[in-house]
């Protein structure tokens, strides 16, 4: 029997890793190697930190319609979807908030303020809400074309649905292994055809021990929380990356991190930050989860409804 290759590395401004076991420990190995390349390309593309990506040049672009790779009308496909399927919450339009927020470049190596820190700062809490413009509605994708359509001006920020797509694509060439899970920065899609088990551990925000633990055979698990990346704002409050789309501001909402379970990564990415925008009473998690609040206490919401019920529509 083959052994299990692994890779780890940095990617997405976090770490992504990779786990597969093939028919042979060589065939695992050369499918970790090509699924680590795959992700580090569609880093290289997608990521808002660097002039020279696609996602850049089509954010500064001036044109309505943008030519295009497959990979980035993909990313604008799952942008339009994302606010579809969330009612406007999961709104990825909002790059030019999330600047004036201070997240303007990368924060590794910036100074940090703890996630108790930025929840002490904001003593309000409210649910988050769509904004009235719906921006994300302008963003279509002419396939035949190979373009973006977009208005000039409304800027796409990969983030979070990014690294679900990008899971998500991944999988698409390892459903031929017997057992791989690919987790690129907390959206991780497990699956293969020998159905073999894993379990996921959901981390404690605030830094403890594991807060809870999920076993997952086929589907995808991504977590949404504030506290990975927490600074001061120009008010001297505490932000984060995580905006509410009706106010533009650092969320809020006493829920600190949402995990959700899906068919696919993608699906998952857009339940966890619609559950954690939603705060306490929304828990938008029909496939499970798991909710933790601002005071630490830990929400296990069961599925309501099984996997498989929704893989083929999603």
């Amino acid at each position: 029997m083959s052994t299990e290759a692994h890779r780890r590395f940095d990617c997405f401004g976090g770490t992504a890793t990779i786990h597969i076991r093939a028919t042979s420990t060589e065939d695992g190995e050369k499918a970790a190697d090509v699924a680590r390349t795959s992700l580090l390309d569609a880093h290289r593309r997608l990521s808002r930190f660097s002039d020279e990506s696609e996602l850049t040049r089509l954010n500064d672009d001036p044109r309505w319609e943008v030519p295009a790779t497959p990979l980035m009308r993909a990313l604008a496909d799952a942008v339009h979807s994302a606010g579809s399927r969330s009612g406007g919450l999961v709104d990825a339009t909002l790059l030019d908030g999330i600047e004036r927020a201070g997240y303007r470049y990368s924060l590794d190596g910036e100074p940090s303020i703890s996630l108790s820190e930025a929840l002490a700062s904001r003593a309000e809490r409210a649910p988050g809400a769509p904004h009235p413009d719906r921006l994300w509605r302008s963003i279509g994708v002419d396939e035949a074309g190979g373009t973006v359509i977009r208005p000039p001006g409304v800027k796409i920020d990969s983030g979070g649905i990014a690294k679900g797509l990008v899971a998500d694509l991944a999988a698409e060439e390892l459903r031929g292994q017997r057992t791989y899970a690919v987790d690129c920065c907390g959206d991780i899609r497990i699956g293969g055809c020998a159905g073999l088990e894993r379990r996921v551990r959901v981390d404690d925000p605030f830094g403890g021990g594991p807060v809870h633990e999920l076993k997952l055979r086929d589907g995808a698990v991504a977590t949404s929380g504030i506290g990975r990346r927490c600074w001061v704002a120009p008010d001297g409050g505490g932000a984060h990356h995580i905006l509410d789309p009706a106010s533009g501001e650092p969320a809020f909402t006493g829920i600190v991190q949402a995990t959700a379970l899906a068919p696919t990564a993608l699906l998952a990415e857009i339940y966890a930050k619609a559950a954690l925008l939603a705060g306490p009473a929304g828990r938008w998690l029909p496939h499970g989860g798991v909710l933790v609040r601002d005071g630490g206490e830990v929400d296990v919401i069961a599925a309501k409804q099984p996997l498989t019920e929704l893989a083929a529509a999603a």
